[in-house]
């Protein structure tokens, strides 16, 4: 089995009039292109303000841990502890091998 894309949906950024939670504050999608020639990650982020699309190195985890605190700052909307963007490194390493 093969994991070729994810989608990530962050944490909510409102809690509507009656404790229901808001929308997510973004979303991310996580790809690989479908070649094992390909050497990139691709992720994109989706904010109410637009989309910001990265090339991740699948060989470089100083690459991909920094995709990662992107990732948990943009879709928790804080900065993280190293335990909480580590969740975030392993589903990238996912498509990095």
């Amino acid at each position: 089995m093969r994991i070729t894309s994810i989608e990530l949906a962050g944490s909510s950024d409102t809690t509507l009039g009656d404790g229901t939670p808001g929308l997510p504050r973004a979303f991310a999608r996580i790809s690989r292109r479908d070649t094992d020639a390909s050497s990139y990650i691709d992720v994109t982020i989706l904010t109410p303000g637009g989309e910001r699309k990265h090339s991740v190195h699948t060989d470089c985890d100083e690459d991909i841990w920094s995709m990662a605190e992107c990732l948990q700052r943009h879709l928790d909307g804080h900065a993280g502890t190293n335990s909480m963007i580590h969740d975030y490194y392993r589903e990238l390493q996912r498509f990095a091998d």
